[in-house]
């Protein structure tokens, strides 16, 4: 039996190019094809695809409706497998994407849709229940993940990463005993410790707050890396 797939792209020329590439494979059959993400979800819900290849920006939010209703179907329908197609190659939406599991899930770059051979792949791989990931995205998350077990932050104790935490909202070490219920002497001890480790022990006593609050705050992917601040500016505060 063929493969049913359902298609979401909200360009119409995407949309058939696409669905002429797939045409071509006699192993998939196109169900049903929508280009938003009301239309996609109702598609999903009435045909019962075995997979869902859709792109990972739909009207009416243009944001990460892909990624969303991927999430979505893990609960109203988790044998439908999802290949998202994207133009980023930006890791965090493939963890979005795998956030509840790899299996049944796809991302593929869109500059690989000409290449009927990796669509297929894609294809073939989540409606077997299992996963694949572009290789430009994988190398994504390579580097992202040693980055991350490099940081200086790995050093905190579970404490000092709640001090941190509440630095990073911009309280007084008077706040942040009374929050966590230590002494004002513990908090100083605790941030001193923080600062120590992550390399700050000889910048100034408020850029030392500044920067401690920017590396947790860079690291959890509450602010965006770019420029640093004045020393004498507030710690941006989470979202």
């Amino acid at each position: 039996m063929p493969i049913r797939v359902v298609l979401g792209e909200d360009s119409l020329i995407v949309r058939e190019g696409v669905r002429q590439i797939l045409a071509s494979d006699s192993i998939v059959e196109i169900v049903a094809m929508a280009g938003d993400l009301p239309a996609l979800r109702d598609a999903c819900d009435r045909e019962r695809p075995d997979v869902l290849l859709t792109d990972i920006r739909m009207p009416p939010g243009n944001t990460d409706e892909g990624i969303r209703l991927a999430g979505e179907l893990r609960d109203t329908h988790p044998e439908i497998g999802v290949v998202v197609l994207s133009q980023f190659s930006d890791p965090s939406y493939a963890l979005a994407l795998l956030d509840r599991g790899a299996d049944g899930r796809a991302y593929l770059l869109k500059e690989r849709v000409h290449n009927r051979a990796e669509l297929m792949a894609a294809i073939r791989a989540v409606a077997a229940g299992g996963s694949l990931i572009d290789p430009k995205v994988f190398e994504g998350l390579v580097v992202a993940r040693g980055r991350a077990a490099r940081s200086p932050l790995n050093e905190l104790t579970a404490r000092e990463r709640e001090v941190l935490g509440e630095i990073a909202q911009g309280k007084s070490n008077t706040a942040i005993a009374e929050s966590l219920f230590l002494t004002k002497g513990g908090v100083e001890k605790h941030i001193n410790s923080i600062f120590l480790k992550l390399g700050l022990a000889d910048a100034h006593d408020v850029s030392k707050r500044v920067k401690a609050a920017l590396m947790l705050l860079a690291a959890t992917g509450s602010i965006e890396t770019g420029a640093e601040p004045d020393a004498g500016a507030p710690p941006s505060r989470p979202r």
